[in-house]
């Protein structure tokens, strides 16, 4: 009984582990970055929808902090009608992944 309640606890925390607390792997990132570059990817780059406004650049940002702007947009804590759709699309290992490639980047 008392090794069914240690893998039980275990697989808890595991399920329970934030995106920010997850190994990235940059690689399988490139498969799901198309949906960042359009904005993202190009230098000097604004936007007019919904405002003009700089389009951030991702290279370099920390991971951490790449991760928790993906969730607050996922969760509604930040508004912006592109990104909230594209981080509702993203699991946390996307956002792990997608972090440790532009966290990477320069």
């Amino acid at each position: 009984m008392q090794g069914r309640r240690i893998f039980m606890a275990a697989a808890l925390a595991v399920a329970c582990v934030p995106a920010w607390a997850l190994e990235g792997n940059a690689d399988a990132a490139k498969s799901k970055i198309s949906m960042c570059i359009g904005c993202h990817g190009i230098p000097g780059y604004r936007t007019a929808f919904p405002v003009v406004y700089h389009v951030p650049k991702l290279g370099g940002q920390h991971p951490a902090y790449i991760v928790q702007a993906l969730m607050a947009y996922k969760s509604g804590d930040r508004s912006h009608p592109s990104m909230q759709a594209i981080a509702a699309s993203l699991s946390e290992q996307d956002m792990a992944d997608l972090a440790a490639y532009y966290g990477g980047e320069k």
